[in-house]
Order: C-alpha cells, then structure tokens, then sequence
C-alpha cells in the first residue's frame, strides 16, 4: 500500500486528486440530468414497443400481416420492455423510501 500521498497532504498529486474530485461533484447535476433524460428515453422506448405490438396485434387481426410470429415478436419485445421499466421504477422507489428514511 502506497502511503505517501497519507504523509505529504500538500504535494501536488494529493492536489490534483483533490481537485479531480471537486471537479467530479461538480459533474453531478450533469450526471443526474442524463440518468433522467436516459429514463425518459427509456419510457418513450417502452411506449413505442407497445404501440408497435398493438399496432401488430390489429394488423394481424384484420387479415394484414400474414405472420403471426411477427406479432408474437412484437408482443414478447413489448413485455420485456415494460417487465424492465417496472423493475427500474421499484428500485427508484426503494431508493427514495430509504433516502426519506435516513436520518440527518
């Protein structure tokens, strides 16, 4: 285990860890706004599965689509997609109930 940068708190290396890391707490908000904007995509995402399965669903029913499995693709895409963003949300739930519980 290296511990000169323990013993010599100011030398230069200690100062860019340091500031690599003020920089990074900096890159937060930055941070936290692409894991929004990425859950976003992914419930937009989800809505087109379901919208495409649906639109299948109908195809197939009128007489349109001559292959089921195309429908039953689109619908298992569907599910597995909506299985997913649930899973997400429960975790993001679980979390916030623990930060709401943690005490200051």
């Amino acid at each position: 285990m290296d511990i000169s940068l323990l013993t010599n708190a100011t030398s230069p290396d200690y100062m860019s860890a340091v500031t690599q890391k003020t920089l990074l707490s900096a890159d937060t908000d930055e941070s936290f706004d692409s894991v929004l904007s990425s859950a976003i995509n992914m419930l937009n995402e989800t809505n087109d599965l379901q919208n495409d399965s649906q639109s299948a669903k109908i195809q197939f029913a009128l007489g349109e689509a001559d292959n089921p499995h195309d429908m039953q693709i689109a619908a298992a895409k569907a599910y597995e997609a909506l299985q997913y963003t649930v899973a997400v949300r429960d975790k993001m739930l679980d979390a916030y109930k623990e930060i709401m519980n943690m005490q200051i």
